[in-house]
């Protein structure tokens, strides 16, 4: 069986689709190294279509190849998209003979003759209108929900985006299987004491802060966050048992002239902030580990997610963990982390003053993060994923 894969998004690793496809791949190389090692014939060959070659560390086994390519259109926008997923790559994975294709994020990409399995992230453009602000948007999420009903297979990273598929798509939901992502290897690994040291001088911190990020979009709701932790200060200053109240540290690149993005840095001047908010910028994945660690308790209050990577990456380091209790949200968190109306700044900020003022409940929910997390797992995902392209 010859099995094509598109991992475009392995050139942007700090997005979550990114890091889905290269924790994917890296899972898949590992399993057919096994093989290879057992002698376990599979007689699988594996064609990987990507747009910038693959990070240096990527050893891949004899039966893997790779196909770098783009359009003669070079810029990195919805046109060069379109014309290499709708047209492009369909005539190079028909000229290479590909029995399956499997596509690790929804695309306009149709195939004829060939067996097509899809990844859902979610229905982001299809929920949030305001995401369509262009022709180009438009055109561009028409072929991909096009796209999505015509594959044979798809597999949703989450209940939620099975349902939002169902509903919104009226894709039947025979044809929807759901199939949980996990993070990074780096998250899953103990962080030395040198380790974190080195990171709190990298970004002038000290640990006990609340820490926030995952993204500066609207739908994030990182200003939320901020208003939230500003009536946290006002109600709580001239209680005793604040004695100082946490630094709120934010990670995140700030993207203050995108209209779908929230000026962060003007709202924290507007309620004077400045002195108790931090802002990291962009991080290194590598840096992660140790933020989340050293942090009091991470607040993730999103709209809306289809998966939420940020609260799995958390609870995996200990951290304790307040989320939204909507969309995807809780089918990540269960009863490891806490919820909070992502509509309501005051009922935020009185979830935060919970958990900044018991001891006990951040321990509990570090444990029980810890714990929960064990059940997602790259090996489960890259099995079912097998499994699907050997019944098509």
């Amino acid at each position: 069986m010859k099995i094509g894969i598109n991992a475009s998004f392995c050139r942007k690793p700090n997005s979550g689709i990114g890091q889905v496809s290269l924790c994917f791949l890296r899972k898949l190389i590992e399993i057919e190294k096994e093989a290879g090692n057992k002698k376990q014939k599979n007689n699988l060959e594996f064609i990987l279509y990507l747009e910038e070659d693959l990070p240096k560390d990527f050893n891949l086994p004899k039966n893997f190849q790779k196909k770098i390519f783009l359009p003669i259109y070079r810029r990195d926008d919805l046109i060069r998209k379109i014309w290499r997923e709708k047209y492009l790559l369909p005539r190079k994975i028909k000229k290479d003979g590909c029995d399956v294709f499997f596509s690790l994020y929804q695309c306009p990409t149709i195939l004829k003759n060939i067996k097509h399995i899809m990844l859902a992230h979610d229905i982001v453009p299809s929920l949030f209108p305001e995401y369509l602000d262009n022709a180009r948007k438009k055109y561009y999420q028409k072929l991909t929900e096009k796209a999505i009903s015509r594959a044979d297979k798809i597999l949703a990273i989450s209940r939620r985006t099975e349902k939002d598929l169902i509903q919104h798509l009226q894709i039947p939901a025979d044809k929807i299987s759901v199939n949980y992502i996990d993070v990074d290897e780096i998250y899953k690994k103990p962080v030395s004491a040198e380790s974190n040291k080195k990171i709190l001088k990298k970004y002038k911190l000290s640990s006990g802060y609340i820490f926030a990020g995952g993204g500066m979009e609207i739908r994030k709701n990182i200003d939320g966050v901020i208003r939230a932790y500003k009536m946290l200060c006002e109600r709580n200053k001239n209680l005793h048992f604040i004695e100082m109240m946490p630094k709120l540290v934010i990670y995140g690149k700030l993207l203050p002239n995108l209209s779908l993005a929230v000026d962060a840095e003007k709202i924290v001047k507007e309620l004077n902030l400045t002195k108790q908010v931090q802002f990291l910028g962009a991080v290194p994945q590598e840096d992660l580990p140790a933020l989340f660690r050293n942090a009091l308790f991470f607040i993730y209050p999103s709209h809306y997610e289809g998966f939420g990577l940020p609260v799995l990456e958390a609870m995996n380091e200990g951290t304790p963990v307040i989320t939204a209790k909507n969309s995807s949200l809780p089918e990540v968190g269960l009863d490891s982390v806490l919820y909070c109306n992502s509509d309501d700044t005051k009922e935020i900020s009185i979830v935060m003053k919970k958990v900044l003022t018991n001891k006990n409940l951040r321990e509990t929910l570090s444990r029980r993060g810890v714990e929960h997390a064990k059940f997602f797992s790259w090996d489960k995902f890259a099995g079912k994923v097998l499994n699907v392209m050997s019944e098509l």
